[in-house]
């Protein structure tokens, strides 16, 4: 079988297959692309064993159909270094050498049967729903709760996006139990009631794959999902057992409202948090009507620093700590000139929000405080 397309093309489906391709994998065919031809069609698959990704592009002056097995790792970096133009590709049937030609270039490799490339279909459960969303409002999703998930291994469950799918809206939940964020999205109307828990590898594919679609159709069960677009087809895996409840964790009757410069605090937080102590990384704040004192120390090599950042807050005074690295997340994360966080006490969570967000979407960040001696 043979084909010509463009150098770009090929490499943009290619290296965007590869990210779900593990870099050690215990069948050794999963190191390989499945590249198969049929008519103008060209499908390259990649697959890990949970999930698996198919890019489809059009060729020209096709000949022949067939599949052959070829190196992933191999191709994208030759893929990568070529230039853009056409390139003609010929594959030989019975040695399996494919021949890849272009103005000035000669290359071959040697692939394996098509057939040795193991099918994968993921794992069914219960009834399936069909929705759409716009790609934006996906991504979207996931930037504002992927920070978020858990790297712990005794909480496999939190360690992905939690996607609450009700006929209305859409909510997107991370938690790692210091921090929760929860992204809920009226924008679209999915008609449909689901939810699972999608891990972080197929998140990432989604937010780096799929960024250039407008439109995602996804059909679901309780244990898996099939996401396609003009160009791709993504089979995940969710993880499976029983998320949080994560409504019943965030207060209600934070009353004291903090509202301060987004960029001044990240700033100022940063600087202090080049002296909290590595061990524990706790910044401490006293909140007035009128600015913040944020310190922070580290007794064993003698160092301090202390800032004041500009405020308006509705309570009189309050001291609480926070960590810094958890903090720094949350404020670049959050977008917009202005962060209002709803505060109650020393001792009970932090709740951020944007000072303004899109019609129809809200974030809200919850975040758990600690425990402060001498300020």
């Amino acid at each position: 079988m043979k084909f010509n397309v463009s150098s770009k093309a090929l490499y943009n489906a290619a290296s965007a297959v590869s990210k779900v391709i593990n870099s050690k994998n215990a069948l050794a065919i999963l190191d390989n692309f499945l590249i198969k031809l049929n008519g103008n069609e060209l499908t390259i698959t990649g697959s890990d064993q949970e999930n698996a990704l198919t890019a489809r592009l059009e060729v020209e002056g096709a000949k022949g159909d067939g599949a052959i097995c070829l190196g992933a790792r191999r191709l994208v970096e030759l893929l990568k270094e070529l230039p853009d133009q056409g390139v003609s590709v010929n594959i030989n049937d019975d040695t399996l050498e494919m021949q890849l030609t272009y103005q000035g270039g000669h290359y071959s490799f040697v692939g394996l049967p098509g057939e040795q490339y193991p099918e994968f279909q993921a794992e069914a459960a219960g009834e399936s729903v069909s929705f759409s969303i716009a790609t934006e409002q996906m991504i979207t999703g996931l930037d504002n709760t992927m920070f978020a998930v858990s790297t712990d291994e005794y909480r496999i469950i939190m360690q992905g996006v939690l996607l609450d799918i009700a006929p209305e809206s859409i909510t997107f939940v991370a938690t790692d139990t210091r921090k929760l964020v929860r992204y809920i999205d009226r924008r679209t109307a999915p008609g449909v009631t689901a939810s699972c828990v999608l891990p972080g590898k197929p998140a990432n594919v989604i937010k780096n794959v799929f960024a250039k679609d407008e439109t995602l159709d996804i059909t679901m069960n309780s244990r898996s999902a099939v996401i396609k677009s003009d160009r791709y087809t993504f089979q995940c895996t969710f993880l499976n057992g029983s998320y949080p409840d994560y409504n019943r964790v965030i207060p209600k009757n934070n009353t004291q409202v903090l509202t301060v410069d987004r960029t001044a605090l990240l700033n100022a937080v940063r600087r202090v948090g080049i002296f909290v102590e590595v061990a524990g990384g706790l910044e401490k704040f006293r909140i007035t009507p009128d600015n913040i004192l944020i310190k922070s120390n580290d007794p064993s090599l003698c160092t301090s620093a202390r800032e004041q950042v500009p405020c308006s807050f509705t309570g009189s005074e309050l001291t609480i700590g926070f960590s810094a690295g958890y903090l720094v997340e949350i404020l670049n994360t959050l977008k917009g000139s202005e962060v209002v966080v709803n505060l109650g006490d020393a001792g009970r969570p932090g709740v951020f929000r944007p000072g303004e967000e899109p019609d129809n979407t809200e974030l809200v960040m919850l975040l758990m405080p600690m425990a402060v001696g001498e300020f």
